[in-house]
């Protein structure tokens, strides 16, 4: 089990599977919204209050579930391990109210982003480690059309992976955790 670590749902643990996921540990969700809430006070802009999150790879669920518990109108989760689904949704029901979330259960990487009715604001990819889909899936999002001007990006992956961006895409930070790499971009 893991805490959520801030917002209205403040310490309210969610459930983890044993096997296939990799959580996002408290540490680096902390440091991540910490560079989210930066990037809005530099900007004034408001990347997840009262807006819409999109969480790829969701596995429990902890990002876009943290940023429901920080504000975030509405989260899309998108996740297609079937016992991973089991967690994600009892996550769901302790965090969210029903209206404001919806699990997508597809494959992520044949994905063309049809299920999306909302604009979004802020975007998590955290595959696992042993995939580099973020080229593909990047362009795949900017061809959706579904994010709001200046949306924010936040991907996870391996410090070993090289990360091709397409142009419409710009990093603005890149931090290291020992075996992570933690990219943020702006579109």
């Amino acid at each position: 089990m893991i805490n959520i670590i801030s917002g209205i749902r403040k310490r309210i643990k969610i459930d983890v599977p044993q096997t296939s996921v990799r959580p996002t540990s408290a540490k680096k969700r902390e440091s991540i919204f910490s560079i989210i809430n930066s990037y809005e006070n530099k900007k004034n802009f408001k990347v997840y209050k009262k807006l819409n999150v999109l969480d790829l790879f969701a596995g429990s669920g902890s990002l876009g579930l943290e940023a429901i518990s920080r504000g975030a109108n509405f989260v899309y989760f998108y996740e297609n391990n079937i016992d991973t689904i089991k967690y994600l949704e009892n996550n769901c029901l302790k965090i969210c109210k029903n209206s404001n979330y919806q699990i997508i259960k597809k494959n992520i990487l044949k994905n063309k982003f049809n299920d999306i009715n909302k604009q979004i604001s802020l975007v998590f990819i955290d595959p696992p480690y042993k995939i580099n889909p973020f080229e593909e899936i990047l362009i795949n999002i900017y061809k959706s059309k579904i994010l709001t001007k200046n949306a924010l990006i936040v991907l996870e992956c391996s410090i070993k992976t090289e990360i091709k961006l397409p142009s419409y895409f710009f990093c603005i930070k890149i931090r290291k955790y020992r075996k992570t790499k933690i990219f943020f971009l702006i579109s």
